[in-house]
């Protein structure tokens, strides 16, 4: 008969797994060891970090397949190791830290509390997540790192399974610099872009788009979404906007998406969608982190988007499975 507490006990494990992950991202151990194996004195010396602690870690991720033992007492990097390396193009450094950074870490701990409540702990100590990241600017780098990586495979998964043929201008709401957008845009060339957020967003866009060679197809818009977006398009994407507001808020939003679109136009949102299921699923452990960090945040189910999307005026029309848990979830006015 299975162990029932074994589960239990594999969950506490965790919080020491992650601890000992973050505390190699946090170190920046792939950096130094990505050109090959040193013993843990060597690693400890580059990293600033006590020989016999860091030790400790790196057995821990050893077991773990971060780091793979090439000597007694010397270590190398890992395939998997390598993806907290900062210069990979796949690099995962800042997401990691990100979840280890000191408020995120109290907000997951206070969660109880939040549950109690019905109010985030998170926010009733620092306030709104995103002041609390213009306020710690390390953090809100941090949290722009680790956006972008969230961004990228969504944004290539976007650009290649979604049908962008018939779609003359597509407007990102709140895109941030505009990854998606910019991955649409380098695949799809009968499209134009509007990238839509707030005014201290917007010279960064801009920059992003000059870089990338699309400046010249995409216009860069500072305002707030809540007053009204950019009119006239025939598509609007919100990539991972949606699950950050309560039903009330959303509603707003899309609302006056639905306001500014042409009569033939649709909305895509690009969100993690929680299964109807029991079964384990990215979206709900991302839902605990919305509870507990923003309180009103919620990541919701195809039918709850639907029902969102009609309160607003729109139908939904389909939903395209995406890599990492993540669908577009096409709507069309009603």
């Amino acid at each position: 008969m299975d162990d029932p507490q074994a589960p239990v006990w594999d969950v506490i494990g965790g919080v020491s797994r992650f601890a000992a992950l973050a505390t190699m991202a946090e170190l920046g151990c792939a950096d130094h060891l990505c050109e090959g194996p040193l013993s843990t004195g060597e690693l400890a010396a580059r990293c600033g970090a006590d020989p016999s602690a860091l030790g400790r870690v790196l057995r821990q991720l050893a077991s773990m397949g971060f780091v793979s033992v090439a000597a007694p007492g010397v270590y190398g990097l890992t395939p998997a190791g390598a993806v907290l390396r900062s210069d990979a193009p796949d690099s995962l450094r800042a997401a990691v830290r990100m979840i280890g950074e000191e408020g995120f870490w109290y907000g997951m701990g206070a969660l109880p509390r939040t549950v109690r409540t019905g109010g985030s702990a998170f926010a009733e100590r620092h306030g709104p997540l995103y002041g609390y990241l213009r306020d710690n600017p390390a953090a809100g780098r941090l949290f722009d790192e680790y956006m972008v990586a969230r961004a990228w495979p969504f944004a290539e998964a976007v650009a290649s399974r979604y049908d962008f043929s018939g779609v003359r201008t597509l407007v990102d709401v709140a895109g941030g610099k505009g990854h998606i957008l910019a991955a649409v845009l380098k695949a799809h060339s009968n499209v134009r872009g509007v990238l839509f957020d707030q005014e201290a967003v917007v010279p960064g866009s801009r920059e992003f788009f000059a870089e990338a060679g699309l400046e010249d197809r995409c216009e860069c818009v500072a305002g707030d979404f809540f007053a009204s977006v950019p009119s006239g398009a025939d598509a609007y994407l919100l990539g991972s906007v949606i699950h950050n507001w309560s039903d009330e808020d959303a509603v707003r939003i899309l609302r006056n998406v639905r306001s500014a679109m042409a009569d033939d136009g649709r909305v895509l949102l690009v969100e993690l969608v929680v299964p109807d299921d029991d079964r384990p699923h990215i979206s709900k452990d991302v839902d605990m982190r919305m509870l507990a960090l923003f309180g009103e945040g919620v990541e919701r189910s195809t039918s709850e988007y639907a029902e969102l999307l009609g309160k607003a005026a729109l139908r939904f029309e389909r939903q395209i499975e995406l890599p990492g848990g993540a669908a577009v979830v096409e709507a069309l006015p009603v």
